[in-house]
């Protein structure tokens, strides 16, 4: 399925019926990522959206960076809503999808039933998580460097991108990049919405506190994210906050620990 969103097409996935929970894919998935979640939700009784985020898949690929801020990434999950004749769904992120997936809740909430952000907090509590959550970052700086980051990620075969993100499904990811010439609209997530400026600047606009029942999860293993800047999410949910811990896998959690992924899933998204 396509919807348009402000001349930009996004392409996604419907499977199962019932209540609608739409998955969203981050840096530098598409929404292949969620295979393993798509089934067990489907079979839980829940109605499963699934889109490629612009710049990846099959979903169009605008050339200006300001095109990927977050604005507009929330808005293209809200028109795939829309297209799909669903006015509220739970909303699950991953990554950037998570971060999408906290925007939509303080500036959509009418549309957002239940919240689930994994690996990634609040944006505000990101931010403000001092000196090691910056350290884990460095590639964020380097990010926006264009040219150079893309040239950094894929020369000698990617090897940096093998090395520095330890990508669960690796092969098939980059052959996705390629395929798809994704790389460039991935790191301009990067380039639109966390400026150099970002990481010393205090403050900010105020963000509406997530009025839905929110929980966030991360996992031990995550090299790019301490658990801090999860754990203190809780501040900007008024709604009820749960908090999970996954022992053992890395940033893709639910590659690695698919099926611990899936009980949180469907233990808190009620269906």
């Amino acid at each position: 399925m396509r919807v348009e969103n402000d001349g930009v097409g996004i392409e996604y996935e419907v499977t199962g019926e019932g209540r609608p929970v739409v998955l969203v894919h981050g840096f530098p998935d598409s929404g292949r990522l969620w295979r393993h979640q798509v089934p067990a939700l489907a079979e839980a009784g829940f109605k499963v959206i699934v889109p490629d985020m612009r710049g990846y898949g099959g979903s169009d690929k605008p050339a200006e960076v300001d095109a990927y801020g977050l604005q507009w990434l929330a808005a293209d999950v809200l028109a795939v809503m829309s297209d799909a004749k669903v006015e509220r769904a739970h909303i699950v992120g991953h990554d950037w999808g998570a971060a999408i997936t906290w925007a939509l809740g303080a500036m959509a909430g009418d549309r957002v039933d239940h919240l689930v952000a994994l690996s990634v907090g609040h944006p505000a509590t990101f931010l403000a998580n001092g000196f090691e959550q910056h350290e884990k970052s460095w590639y964020m700086l380097l990010f926006q460097f264009a040219g150079i980051a893309e040239e950094w990620l894929s020369a000698n075969d990617w090897a940096n991108f093998r090395a520095w993100g330890k990508h669960p499904d690796t092969d098939a990811t980059i052959a996705e990049l390629q395929a798809n010439g994704s790389l460039t609209p991935g790191l301009n997530y990067y380039r639109a919405n966390l400026r150099p400026e970002s990481f010393v600047r205090e403050g900010g606009l105020p963000i509406p506190l997530i009025q839905a029942p929110t929980m966030g999860v991360w996992s031990s293993g995550d090299f790019a994210l301490t658990e801090a800047q999860m754990t203190n999410s809780g501040a900007n949910v008024a709604g009820p906050w749960r908090y999970e811990r996954v022992e053992g896998p890395g940033h893709w959690m639910q590659l690695e620990a698919q099926d611990a992924v899936n009980e949180l899933l469907v233990d808190f998204l009620p269906a």
